[in-house]
């Protein structure tokens, strides 16, 4: 069946209709990247109060599709249910009357669109689409009743994966409770457990690094292929697959120091993702670390990875280390004299391995959980392209 073919720019519109912070009513709802998680669920928002916002911000309501500009490759596309002022990194499309924007919606969220998107983006370490490009995109129009009897059939299918993720969800708390029941609240140690500082349980020096300066790792230094360059990408989605930057074997050796190794954990240090840290697994590939990461060598004797994730991704722990930090501009990780200096609770490491023991039992259920994720991830992506192609 064939269908014509527009671009975005000629079936919809791409409202930057920015407010001033000073203009912005109290009580105002306020997205930022934030609350959209990949994939496009909004998680949340944040209910503004008077002078928590300092800058300009774009203005969106039900009608909207929430485009995430940046960091394009994370499929950052909403459909809100209320009104609300927006980061200027999410561009507000409102489609014209012969475009549905649910059908629009799951159109820029397939993968093939998602990989357009990130090869048209433009910056290194903080890559963005260009509105103007995005309005060149070229996209089917079937019948208006056409394009809603396929966004049914789509929404159904998405509810089926949503349901899979709710489970992963699920296993994840019953991980934290299991946490909190056998350690306490970190912070407030109500089972007076030895309380140490970061030094008192790595493995002595270098197993404290932080990522090199920015100006080490500039453009011209990437190759196409080598020593892999982590990322937040990867503290954030515990993807170790993923790769976009590299470096020849020469800038390996000159910053060698930065290297990554499987078991080290690796910390995220800037922006929204401010502390999100994930541990490199066996096989990972040999790479260095760059500005934004934090790599730590425990000790393994004296503190168990496992153990320290669920201890630093405590919600009352990240309160307190990271509550000075945030402010209005861009959230940074402490400096490091003060982070070396931070209590934190350390249970013998016996108790710490019986914690892993659990983790497995319940880890093994979550794996299941996420092999029937990827088998609908798969079979909905089909359904996807079928449906763009006509073949619904």
């Amino acid at each position: 069946m064939k269908w014509k073919i527009a671009s975005l720019g000629e079936v919809a519109t791409i409202e930057r209709n920015g407010i001033d912070a000073s203009d912005i009513v109290p009580g105002t709802e306020f997205l930022g990247l934030e609350h959209i998680q990949i994939g496009g669920e909004i998680i949340g928002s944040q209910r503004v109060e008077n002078g928590e916002i300092s800058s300009t911000k774009f203005c969106f309501g039900k009608s909207h599709v929430l485009y995430g500009k940046l960091r394009p490759y994370l499929a950052k596309i909403a459909l809100p249910n209320f009104e609300g002022i927006c980061s200027t990194d999410i561009l507000p499309i409102a489609p014209g009357p012969n475009l549905d924007r649910r059908y629009l919606a799951y159109y820029l969220r397939q993968p093939s669109m998602v990989d357009l998107a990130n090869s048209r983006s433009t910056g290194a370490n903080l890559p963005r689409l260009s509105p103007k490009v995005l309005e060149t995109f070229q996209i089917p129009l079937p019948p208006i009743a056409e394009q809603r009897r396929i966004a049914a059939i789509l929404d159904k299918a998405d509810a089926i994966r949503r349901k899979r993720k709710q489970a992963i969800q699920y296993t994840e708390e019953l991980l934290r409770a299991t946490f909190l029941d056998m350690f306490g609240d970190p912070v407030t140690n109500p089972k007076g457990w030895d309380v140490k500082t970061i030094e008192d349980f790595t493995r002595g020096k270098n197993s404290i690094k932080r990522g090199p300066f920015g100006g080490a790792l500039k453009k011209d230094c990437f190759v196409k292929n080598g020593y892999l360059v982590y990322e937040q990408y990867h503290a954030l989605n515990n993807d170790f697959e993923f790769g976009r930057y590299y470096i020849d074997e020469t800038k390996f050796e000159e910053m060698k120091a930065f290297e990554v190794h499987p078991g080290d954990i690796i910390i995220s240090c800037s922006g929204v993702y401010l502390g999100k840290l994930a541990i490199v697994p066996e096989g990972a590939r040999r790479g260095i670390i760059n500005q934004a990461l934090l790599r730590l060598t425990l000790n393994k004797g004296k503190m168990s990875n496992l153990f320290f994730v669920y201890h630093f991704s405590h919600e009352n722990f990240r309160s307190k280390f990271f509550g000075d930090n945030r402010g209005s501009g861009i959230p940074n990780f402490p400096p490091m004299s003060e982070f070396k200096q931070f209590p934190f609770i350390v249970p013998p490491i016996d108790k710490q391995r019986q914690f892993e023991d659990r983790f497995r039992k319940i880890q093994a259920c979550k794996e299941q959980e996420h092999k029937s994720l990827i088998e609908s991830d798969n079979l909905f992506n089909s359904l996807l392209k079928r449906a763009f192609q006509g073949e619904l």
